[in-house]
């Protein structure tokens, strides 16, 4: 097994450091700016392929699709 970096885990305590609210603080806003996942990548509806690549195609697309839109800003 290959361990990489080192965290050190905070001991809990009844009383809060600043520096820890600030961290979770931290945390919590990046976490509010990553994509919702309320999204799907496939628009709705009911698709039949002739055969699996050409479903494997769309599926590529449409993720591909929703990669670009997340980069950009989109939804």
């Amino acid at each position: 097994m290959r361990i990489i970096g080192n965290r050190q885990e905070k001991p809990i305590s009844f009383s809060a450091s600043g520096a820890a609210l600030s961290e979770g603080t931290r945390f919590n806003d990046d976490i509010h700016r990553l994509p919702s996942g309320s999204t799907t990548c496939i628009p709705k509806g009911v698709y039949r392929f002739k055969t699996h690549e050409a479903a494997d195609e769309f599926l590529a697309t449409c993720i591909a699709n929703a990669i670009a839109a997340t980069t950009m800003g989109r939804k």
